[in-house]
């Protein structure tokens, strides 16, 4: 939803500017994947209206269950979530602060669905290919999907590149006016 992405946008800058001071970027996404797991939680789910469950008490529950009780900035943007009614944009914080990093970092995250597994060797290659056109690291993720008969559709940032037989055949399919 485009209102949860303008809503989170400003969170996750701040978060990122905290990861970049402390130097920290992995522990900060830890920390915001856990807290996306545990605010989508039912048992959460069902106190966070709960007018019985204190500000402070639900933030101690939030940073308890995600792992973060010790971490002060972590409780101090807990309680600026839940001040402000913002714990629903927790996900969209997390993708938000995601891309900062990776533009940070100069990495790109790019997805392989394939018709079969990718081996080792083909990962290395397409990472090779990704970087040299899109002059970033790349962080690849690979699926399996059979439905695809044969080749793969890579996905890296905008890029999508499509070399599926399915979407051979639906091209040819197309063009014989099918």
């Amino acid at each position: 939803m485009a209102e949860n992405s303008t809503l989170a946008r400003p969170y996750a800058q701040a978060v990122f500017g905290l990861a970049k001071d402390a130097n920290d970027y992995v522990g900060w996404s830890n920390a915001l994947a856990a807290l996306a797991e545990v605010v989508n939680t039912a048992p959460v789910q069902s106190i966070l209206g709960n007018p019985k469950v204190s500000k402070s008490a639900l933030v101690d529950i939030l940073t308890t269950a995600s792992g973060e009780a010790a971490n002060d900035k972590f409780a101090n943007f807990v309680a600026l979530l839940v001040e402000n009614n913002r714990l629903k944009v927790v996900p969209e914080i997390a993708g938000h602060y995601a891309q900062y990093r990776a533009d940070a970092e100069s990495v790109v995250d790019a997805t392989v669905t394939s018709a079969y597994e990718v081996t080792a060797a083909q990962q290395d290659a397409i990472k090779a290919a990704l970087k040299a056109r899109l002059g970033r690291d790349v962080a690849l993720t690979c699926s399996v999907d059979q439905s695809l008969v044969g080749g793969a559709v890579i996905r890296a940032g905008d890029l999508v590149i499509d070399g599926s037989v399915t979407n051979k055949l639906n091209k040819l399919n197309l063009a014989l006016g099918h």
